[in-house]
């Protein structure tokens, strides 16, 4: 039986790896907390969730004998300094009354400290899933203070002379305005946020600035908004040119069209999922430019390190040295984090990552005494920090040094993801555990990052694409009757990833074919159910769900909010315009538009020619097909949707010269892309 957590070992590979660590190694059977056999869940669609398999059951309980489930330090430090909590049911709910957040889905979880774990969830994620579950708002220290539990992110919040610094405002502006008004304010006291500090550009760290601070405040110098070097650049674009496809797949990721429960979805592995309220982005007007250089913000100074391509590609962190506390934004979490995302964007460095967090020991490791960063608890202890830190530093070492020599040995990336292990001391350790990234998926990163996807085997370099290999591979296996037969035997046997590689090829091959569709679900179902992964669990089991059920269309966040793309620069506009430019129908086409915005003193001439958009800035052409003259604002609403460029011109909000029949056949021109396109059948 093999793996399918993401770390890539195997049952005797766990039992033989832990047994040198001195731990208990004996194997039991079912946790005492299985899901009823005569009930089984029910999803919201009527699809029932199937029990765990006794390779299951067989599976998870390596994790529950070969973890040190004893130590309950991490729940004593996530409970430490609580000085209130919304009221249960936690719900947050936006001004028409629906929630945005809501806590008390999670009950199933209960509150006991023990591994209580049903057969449906790894051990090791039911206890991450409890630790996130553990909200309030909490003193780190005096002075420097965290909301936890009310989305993705951590809030936290530092007094200063006359009022407070909030440090990654969560998604939604809902959440940060009710924890807000509902428990800083009344704890802490009603004093004035002179400044707001994004740690990196991710949207879990900027997006519910607006339910705290109005934009003429920031306008009139009265809240600074902190952020690291090319964060506009990094948040705007990240959330553009790949997002529809991005948000699809975070859809996956974060188990938004799971039901909550204990076959359904548990947690993120950060937190418990995302909040679902409005985004929004006030831009930055203090900038974090290199390590060294010293904030100061109303009485308190920060020490900045620059983190750029960690785990975002703009990030920092920061050293306070009143408070003697560290904030390590989101490179020092209780996780193994993402070196890539599944949900997609860049893959990040652990190389990198692993020499920022040297340097934070070489500069200030002697100093700090409480360490807390944008997801999960804080560390507190100057050699608790140390090592904790240190602890993280090695991880991402090791995962990109050890990568690599195996790639310089001629190994493949599948291969080293298969046999690469962490180092006892580090695999023992929660906080070093897979429930967000996983070993497997961060060591195929670093090759990438390294080397490309192409592994170096010819065969590789030019496949058939998924539905063609399908119909050739089920016809070489004999036909889909025959393969499905022999899956099922390997389902039997427990070898789920054999069985979900062989029967996708039938799925592709014929997307009608229920039987090998039920089997390739239940097949996921398991490898969720096996999953420490956050992440990995809500992929399998929200694949799952598609493959029973069929795409349902759900509410998910927007990332491409008003504020978003007011802030996006023209050029990365152009340049979104030329990924939705269909180069089919633009085959042979030649095009050429002024444009002037007059609020901003822009002038541009957008061009298609050999089906590709390109641009020119401060340019006019008198050959131009079209000339439209406009504003910034009213171009706004054309992008959001809210207006066509017609409707405008008719309005006269808008001029268009020359041609119109050219402008509206460069529109013809653009793709719309569906945002609920199938990821687990053709």
């Amino acid at each position: 039986m093999t793996s399918s957590d993401g770390n890539g070992i195997t049952r005797s590979d766990f039992l033989r790896g832990l047994a040198s660590t001195g731990l208990a190694v004996t194997v039991i059977g079912a946790s005492g907390q299985a899901i009823a056999q005569d009930a089984p869940p029910v999803s919201p669609t009527g699809i029932v969730a199937k029990p765990a398999s006794s390779a299951t059951l067989e599976y998870n309980a390596m994790y529950r004998n070969g973890l040190p489930f004893d130590d309950i330090q991490d729940f004593e430090d996530s409970r430490r300094g609580l000085l209130a909590a919304l009221p249960d049911p936690a719900i947050i709910k936006n001004a028409e009354g629906v929630p945005v957040w809501d806590l008390s889905v999670y009950d199933f979880l209960g509150t006991s400290e023990k591994d209580d774990a049903p057969d449906t969830v790894n051990p090791s994620l039911w206890r991450m899933a409890k630790l996130n579950m553990i909200h309030g708002l909490f003193e780190v220290v005096e002075g420097v203070y965290q909301a936890r539990g009310y989305d993705l992110s951590v809030m936290s919040i530092i007094r200063t002379n006359t009022g407070y610094v909030v440090i990654d405002p969560l998604v939604s502006a809902e959440t940060a305005a009710a924890v807000w008004k509902e428990l800083v304010i009344p704890k802490l006291g009603d004093k004035p946020i002179v400044a707001v500090i994004y740690t990196h550009s991710h949207v879990d760290h900027y997006g519910g600035v607006r339910g705290l601070v109005n934009q003429a405040d920031i306008d009139a110098g009265k809240v600074k908004i902190v952020a690291p070097e090319d964060f506009t650049k990094a948040a705007v674009g990240e959330n553009i040119i790949a997002g529809n496809a991005m948000s699809r797949r975070a859809s996956y990721m974060y188990g938004n069209l799971l039901p909550r429960g204990p076959s359904g979805q548990v947690d993120g592995g950060l937190g418990k999922t995302t909040s679902t309220g409005e985004i929004g982005l006030a831009l930055p007007t203090v900038w974090a430019t290199e390590t060294g250089q010293k904030i100061e913000i109303d009485g308190v100074e920060f020490h900045v390190i620059m983190a750029p391509e960690s785990e975002a590609p703009s990030e920092f962190m920061f050293y306070i040295p009143k408070y003697k506390a560290f904030c390590a934004a989101e490179d020092a979490t209780h996780t193994l984090h993402n070196l890539y995302t599944l949900r997609g964007a860049k893959v990040r460095d652990g190389l990198l990552w692993s020499k920022y967090l040297q340097q934070t020991l070489d500069l200030h490791g002697d100093q700090i005494e409480v360490l807390f960063g944008s997801h999960h608890w804080p560390v507190w202890g100057n050699d608790k920090v140390v090592n904790h830190i240190m602890k993280q530093r090695d991880l991402f070492r090791f995962l990109h040094d050890q990568v690599m020599r195996m790639a310089n040995m001629g190994m493949t990336p599948k291969e080293i993801g298969e046999v690469i292990r962490l180092p006892q001391e580090l695999a023992t350790t929660w906080a070093c555990r897979s429930y967000y990234g996983t070993v497997y998926h961060d060591a195929v990163a670093q090759y990438n990052l390294r080397l490309g996807f192409f592994d170096g085997v010819p065969s590789n370099l030019h496949q058939l694409p998924p539905t063609e290999a399908g119909k050739r591979y089920v016809d070489f296996m004999g036909g889909a009757d025959n393969v499905l037969r022999h899956a099922r035997e390997s389902f039997d046997q427990g070898d789920y990833r054999w069985v979900a590689e062989v029967v996708n090829h039938i799925v592709f091959s014929d997307g009608n074919n229920v039987a090998a569709k039920h089997l390739l679900a239940d097949t996921y179902e398991q490898m969720g159910y096996q999953s420490e992964s956050g992440p990995w669990r809500n992929f399998y089991l929200t694949g799952a769900a598609e493959l029973r059920q069929g795409v349902t269309e759900l509410p998910v966040p927007n990332t491409a909010s008003p504020d978003t793309i007011k802030a996006m620069p023209l050029e990365m506009f152009f340049d979104f315009l030329g990924v939705r430019l269909n180069g089919d129908r633009a085959a042979g086409k030649t095009i050429r538009l002024n444009l002037e915005l007059t609020d901003t003193n822009e002038k541009y001439v957008v061009g298609v020619e050999n089906s590709a958009i390109h641009y020119s800035k401060d340019k006019s052409l008198s050959s131009a097909h079209a000339s439209i003259i406009t504003t910034r604002e009213a171009l706004n609403d054309v992008m959001l949707g809210a207006s066509t460029m017609e409707k405008q011109v008719v309005e006269g909000k808008s001029k268009l010269s020359g041609d119109p029949k050219k402008l509206a056949e460069f529109v013809g021109l653009l793709d719309n892309f569906p945002f609920w396109f199938n990821i687990v059948t053709a």
